[in-house]
């Protein structure tokens, strides 16, 4: 019986010897387990340098509308915008008579539009940062009648931002703005047909402004409401029609917009906006003492943004535009990228 059982024996002390001999290999294997998970983690997760979202969605919110960012006390910032604008529509061409308004001609008018702007902000305060812009435009625009191509300096827009209240995570942000165009373009109340094309309003004109963000993560939203007065355009001599144009008054206007950005991660943003602007008519005067007034304008327009986030401290901002009236721009691309020096 002896010499039957020990083999059995045997085998037993083996096989259990074989069990302790696996047991470190299968704790080591369960050991490995959570690094595995922490390795996953370590990959998903943010690197030093990139920032965080909070940081994205002011980038993109000052992209969007730099109405909505300030900057520190002495610091200085660049930033340049190339902006793509198509406006293509059917124009009609009218002279004022004696016996009232004449048709002469409906005129199809195609407009490209490029425009290059660099703009300079300063703080001259916490709360308190001043800027100024200057566009350089190339207008082509193409007729039935005339083709013709300028390329001149835009109008110079020279402002300020200020916040009233200390920006806080847990409650909306305000901004006060205020805004002087200056009309050094091209007027569209000089040009000669056939000797280019305006790039420039012609008139000065004072914008003021209030602007509310609030940034709750992964979403900023914002709006924002304006108005603008025009000076008038005095000393003219432009031939319309049959009749000599010596005095145009802008209407006043006013204007909104509302929208949100969203992080969809540390490196990519998105934003959705609408913003709209409606103008009074403008009060023409003619040579011979006739006064006119234009109809209202209503312009609207819905902005579709990219921000990506290219190294820790630049981040590109892409925006397609599309126009919902008949007084907007058909359509509007641009890019915005902060300059570094």
């Amino acid at each position: 019986m002896i010499l039957k059982t020990a083999p059995v024996a045997a085998l037993a002390v083996a096989s259990a010897l074989a069990m302790l001999t696996a047991l470190p290999a299968r704790a080591q294997e369960t050991q490995q387990t959570p690094a595995s998970s922490d390795a996953a983690r370590d990959a998903l997760a943010r690197k030093e340098g990139e920032g965080d979202q909070t940081e994205l969605l002011k980038e993109t919110l000052t992209a969007v509308d730099k109405q909505y960012s300030l900057i520190r006390k002495g610091r200085s910032q660049f930033t340049y915008d190339l902006t793509y604008t198509y406006i293509g529509q059917e124009r009609i061409v009218t002279d004022y008579t004696a016996d009232g308004l004449t048709l002469f001609d409906i005129e199809n008018t195609n407009s490209h539009t490029i425009t290059n702007t660099l703009s300079a902000d300063y703080g001259v305060l916490n709360n308190l940062t001043a800027n100024v812009t200057f566009p350089v435009i190339s207008k082509y625009t193409d007729s039935t009648k005339h083709s013709g191509l300028s390329n001149s300096l835009g109008d110079i827009n020279v402002g300020a931002r200020w916040q009233p209240l200390e920006a806080r995570r847990d409650r909306p942000n305000f901004t006060v703005t205020g805004n002087v165009r200056l009309p050094s373009g091209r007027s569209p109340f000089k040009v000669i047909a056939g000797s280019g094309e305006a790039t420039g309003s012609g008139v000065t004109a004072v914008t003021a402004g209030l602007n509310v963000n609030r940034i709750v993560d992964p979403v900023a939203l914002f709006g924002s409401l304006n108005m603008t007065v025009s000076a008038a355009a005095n000393g003219l001599h432009q031939l319309n029609g049959t009749r000599v144009l010596t005095r145009v008054k802008p209407g006043t206007s006013v204007g909104f917009g509302i929208g949100f950005a969203y992080a969809l991660s540390y490196g990519i943003s998105t934003t959705l906006s609408f913003q709209e602007a409606i103008s009074a008519g403008s009060k023409l005067r003619f040579e011979d003492g006739l006064e006119v007034k234009t109809s209202t304008q209503t312009s609207a327009i819905v902005n579709l943004g990219l921000g990506y986030r290219v190294s820790p401290k630049t981040t590109v901002n892409l925006s397609v535009g599309i126009g919902l009236t008949n007084d907007s721009p058909n359509l509007s691309v641009g890019l915005n990228l902060p300059l570094a020096f």
